[in-house]
């Protein structure tokens, strides 16, 4: 049997920057973690708690994945797990890393458990508990620099890739995503105004604003129309004409 121990939850430091691992719907997670030689299965607890806060995990043979995901790398967020064991813990530092490579949350966690299985995965447990559920928005993937001679298809908003709408005081960009989804950013930005979800309603769409609001959107003579919470509770309508 093994033996209770009274566990000591210590968040040694939690690192976080612009954009919210909450953002991201598909977690990459590597088979082994190159950092143990044994990781004591941590690559399926990780797996596990990240399914249970609504992630959709991406393992093994990448032509498996979902098109979505392959389509656009910038809609996946890798994770990693790294080995920080002292004399006396288990320790682990919980890394997610976008797809250029920037670190989008570091936490770190440690266990006074002393058998390295059940350690290890208290020590995960303990940095997991800083990542939020799953709330993901439409990220577009940004333009990066690429070596001579290589061929990459990447979904960039430019130009001619691009419509362009105005309500004579904000310029956006739509980018249709898919045939139930587009979005509309601003120049220069890889972070949506506004994500738009199909609804039953032909040209009627459930709206995600960037400051986390819900509201409803709709095609009307051509134009976008989304409607706006006032601070006086009242909705008005917000028109985006085509340019």
């Amino acid at each position: 049997m093994k033996k209770l121990s009274i566990l000591i939850l210590t968040i040694c430091s939690v690192i976080a920057f612009g954009q919210k691992v909450s953002d991201y719907k598909y977690v990459s997670i590597p088979e082994k973690f190159q950092t143990f030689k044994n990781s004591f299965d941590l690559e399926t607890f990780l797996a596990n708690t990240l399914k249970g806060k609504k992630y959709v995990i991406l393992q093994g043979d990448k032509l498996k994945w979902p098109s979505e995901a392959m389509g656009n790398s910038c809609s996946i967020i890798n994770a990693d797990v790294i080995n920080d064991k002292t004399m006396l813990r288990n320790r682990v530092i919980l890394q997610f890393k976008d797809c250029n490579g920037k670190t989008i949350l570091e936490s770190k966690g440690n266990s006074t458990i002393k058998e390295f299985e059940e350690g290890f995965q208290d020590a995960l447990k303990q940095a997991l508990i800083v990542v939020p559920i799953a709330n993901p928005v439409a990220i577009v993937q940004n333009e990066v620099a690429t070596p001579t001679n290589v061929s990459v298809t990447a979904t960039l908003v430019t130009e001619s890739t691009a419509s362009k709408y105005s309500n004579g005081k904000l310029d956006l960009q739509k980018v249709q995503i898919d045939n139930n989804q587009f979005i509309l950013v601003k120049p220069n930005s890889s972070l949506p105004f506004a994500t738009f979800k199909a609804t039953t309603k032909r040209d009627v769409f459930r709206v995600k604003l960037e400051n986390g609001d819900s509201t409803i959107g709709y095609f009307e003579n051509g134009n976008i129309v989304i409607e706006m919470l006032q601070a006086n509770g009242e909705y008005s309508k917000e028109v985006f004409a085509g340019k």
